[in-house]
Parts: C-alpha cells; structure tokens; sequence
C-alpha cells in the first residue's frame, strides 16, 4: 500500500497541513448517536412527551405524601424511617427518567454513583445513609419540578396533535357536525365567511400550520424536560466520571514512568554498563602489553575503540526515552525535526503545531512520534514513513504510519503498551492498525488545553 492509500485510510491530507473535509476522522468528527430519522423522532419525542406527565404527576404524589408524612410524624420512630423510603421512591423516579433519556432522547444519561454504607453498617446507619447523599435529594428535586415541564410537554404534544389531526381531517368529519344558524365558527371570525367551505378552507390551513411545526414543538418540550432531567439526575455523575478519569491518568502516569525508569534501569545495567566494563578491561589489558606486544595491543585498542562506539549508539537509543533539552528549550516542532533528520528511514512530515501546548502535551506526542519511528526502524522494514501532527478542533492529533510489513501489537512490548498508558495520563486517546503484511497506522489525540480538573 502506497503513501496516499495509507494517508486515505488515516482521513489526512498528505498535501496540506491540516484534516481532509472529505474523509471523517473518529476522533475529530464522532458520530452523533442521537441523530435519527426525522420520522422517527417524531414518534420519540411523542411518545417521550405524553408520558412525561403521568409518570411525573404519580411520582409527584407519592414523594409529597412521603415528604409530608416523614414531617407530620418526625416525633415518632415511623417518621424518621418514612423519610428514607420516599428518598428511594425518588430514586426509583430517576432510575426509570434516565432510561427514558437513554432510550427516547437517545443521550447517554449516566447514572451517579450513590453513597453506600460501609459493610458491616447497623440498621440506623443503612437506613439514614440515602439521606446524606446530594444525589438523592437531586433525586427528590426531580420528582417536584418534573411535574411542571412534564404538564407542559404533554399539553403541547397534545394541543399540537390535535390541533394538526383535527384542522387537515375537518373537511371530512365536518358534514356530521348539525348546523345551527346561532353557532359561528373560526372562519366567521377571522372575517372569510360563514359557509361550511370557508370553514374548511381556515382549518385545513390551521392543520398545516401546526403540523409543518409540529416537529418543532415537539422538539422543544422534549429538550425542555430532558435537560432538567438530565441537570439534576445526570450531571453529578458526568463530573464523577471526570474525576475517575483524571485519577486513572495519574495512575497511569506513575505507572508509565515506574516501567519506564525499570527499562531504562535494566537497558542501561544490560547494554552500556556491560560495554563499558568489558571497555575498562581492553584498555587495562592494552595498557600492559603497549610496551611488550603493541601489535596486540593495537587490536585491543581497536576493540575498545568498537565498544565505545557502540556503547554511544546503545545510549543514543536509550536517550530517546528521556524528554530531550531541545524539547524543553525549542518546543515540539524543533524537537521532532531533530528526530526526522537523524532517522535511518526517510520521512515525509506534516507538521501545523500550534504554540502554548502544555510541557505534558509536547512530552506525549514527541514519543508517540519517537517510539513510532524507532520501530519503524528497527521492525517494520518500510521505504518510507509519514508523520502527521496539526490540530484538530480542541485536540492535537499525532499519525505515524509506514509502508512495512505490519504486525505490530501492543502485546509484544513495553514500547506501544508504555505509550498508551502515557497518552491516558495525558486524557489522550491511542490506536493502533498494523494488519500483518502492512502498512502499520499509529494515531493518537492529545487535548491542546490542559483541562481544570489536572491543574494542581
């Protein structure tokens, strides 16, 4: 497979510095799991709005009656423990809320974590514990106002379907109305006349007004109810989410340097230390029969002289794993330059880096740049190798791909595996597509703002 093949399956434009607008990119453009047909959410948000009101108003009236019940009666044991109950009928109320979201309003609607009693808890302290957590009260919040937006989403939905129904369907269900000369209808009113075709005329045309906005009205109660629901019942669970993904990245990240400062512990004791051990040896060996043999020891020195080369090249290689002073100093671009120009593969670059990325940023996507190109060299036996970094929206989007012979894995080292697990502790994202007989496809997106939540 050639470059621009490559560079095709990718979605890059190998010629400009940015995304081709033909190709989606997954992590740039995701696919929107609402959007569905219009006909089909029609139905949805129907059915979504009618059924808002019942559910609310028979939640409503058992969380009042709980709520007033666990107030009238504090003074007794019931009370306290009535109090509880009405909270878990909430929740049951936002339980079946977000599977409405999930399923009619097609959002993800996650639900929060909820507090627990610790194991082992007493009757009283697993009875009373719903009532310390925000989220059950959120919950009791819902089941109260929810009537309101309930009411209004079914009597749009009803107005307006009735409303289209009845105005295109009157000039066939007019003929049983009985006249009577004392009754006037909307087209006497509005001045057009008094005659049953007049009338006709005004409703069909009130019913294609309603029902060429219906989708409209329908639409705006449905978000209306389902954005209050999901403030109250889904947000919480939205930042817990965060926070789990922020403390995950930094296990990650302490995980990631742990293996990295083991490889590099056991690389330098298996590889330079050896070398230069083996290198002190020669030189002392040469040292003592400079004076009796020296064609001998121009041959040790020769050998010393080829460990010392290669104990350079090993540390060049090991090197590679620590942040470079020119990144630090120069910034990304200047940095990956570098690293294109003493690669042994030639590379075609495609770089648009914009200025300010946070030091972790630049830091992730030099290596995924430079454990991409190491096995590119070592590995994949390729021609050439193309790598790609430009924005995209909000994120930093880092391609390397190669013309090789494929197979790579994340299973098969520490390389691939340890760049992953430094894009998590970056809140980046890492894919690998390296089908056996090539070409391999390493993409990986970094946030080009560091988010609030990893600022100290």
């Amino acid at each position: 497979m050639n470059e621009t093949t490559i560079w095709d399956a990718a979605g890059l434009d190998t010629d400009g510095p940015g995304l081709r607008e033909d190709v989606p990119v997954a992590e740039a453009r995701p696919a929107d799991p609402c959007r569905v047909a219009w006909p089909t959410r029609v139905g949805l948000d129907t059915v979504y709005a009618v059924s808002a009101f019942p559910i609310t108003l028979t939640f409503f009236v058992l969380v009042v009656t709980g709520l007033a019940l666990s107030v009238g009666l504090a003074v007794v044991v019931g009370g306290v423990l009535i109090l509880p109950l009405t909270v878990y009928v909430a929740r049951g109320h936002a339980f079946f809320e977000r599977l409405r979201l999930r399923g009619m309003m097609r959002w993800a609607a996650p639900t929060p974590a909820y507090v627990r009693p610790p194991a082992g808890s007493g009757f009283w302290r697993r009875s009373l514990t719903p009532l310390r957590d925000p989220q059950s009260w959120l919950d009791v919040l819902w089941s109260l106002v929810g009537l309101v937006t309930g009411t209004l989403a079914f009597s749009v939905a009803v107005a307006w379907w009735a409303g289209a129904v009845g105005g295109l369907t009157y000039w066939f269900w007019q003929r049983f109305i009985p006249e009577s000369p004392d009754e006037h209808g909307l087209a006497w009113v509005l001045g057009i006349g008094d005659t049953r075709t007049a009338e006709s005329w005004v409703n069909l045309a009130a019913g294609a007004v309603l029902a060429l906005t219906l989708p409209l009205a329908l639409r705006g109660v449905a978000l209306l109810h389902g954005r209050l629901a999901g403030a109250l019942l889904c947000s919480r669970a939205e930042l817990q989410q965060q926070v789990v993904r922020v403390e995950s990245g930094r296990a990650a990240a302490r995980a990631a340097e742990a293996t990295s400062m083991r490889r590099l512990e056991r690389d330098i004791h298996d590889g330079p230390q050896q070398r230069l051990v083996r290198l002190t040896m020669d030189l002392g060996r040469a040292r003592h029969r400079i004076g009796e043999d020296p064609e001998a020891a121009a041959v040790l020195i020769d050998g010393a002289l080829e460990q010392a080369r290669a104990t350079v090249s090993e540390l060049r290689a090991l090197s590679r794993g620590v942040a470079p002073p020119l990144l630090v100093d120069r910034g990304l671009r200047a940095a990956i330059e570098e690293m294109l120009v003493q690669s042994p593969v030639p590379v075609h670059a495609n770089l648009d880096i914009p200025d300010g990325l946070p030091p972790h940023v630049e830091t992730a996507a030099y290596f995924v740049v430079a454990e991409a190109l190491t096995n590119v060299a070592k590995h994949s036996g390729a021609r050439t190798a193309t790598v790609t970094v430009v924005p995209v929206g909000d994120r930093l989007h880092v391609a390397v791909a190669d013309d090789g012979t494929g197979g790579a894995h994340l299973a098969k080292g520490l390389g691939l595996a340890g760049l992953r697990q430094r894009l998590d502790a970056a809140d980046g994202t890492f894919s690998l597509d390296s089908p056996e007989g090539g070409p391999t496809l390493v993409v990986a997106t970094l946030p080009l703002v560091a988010s609030t939540l990893d600022r100290p």
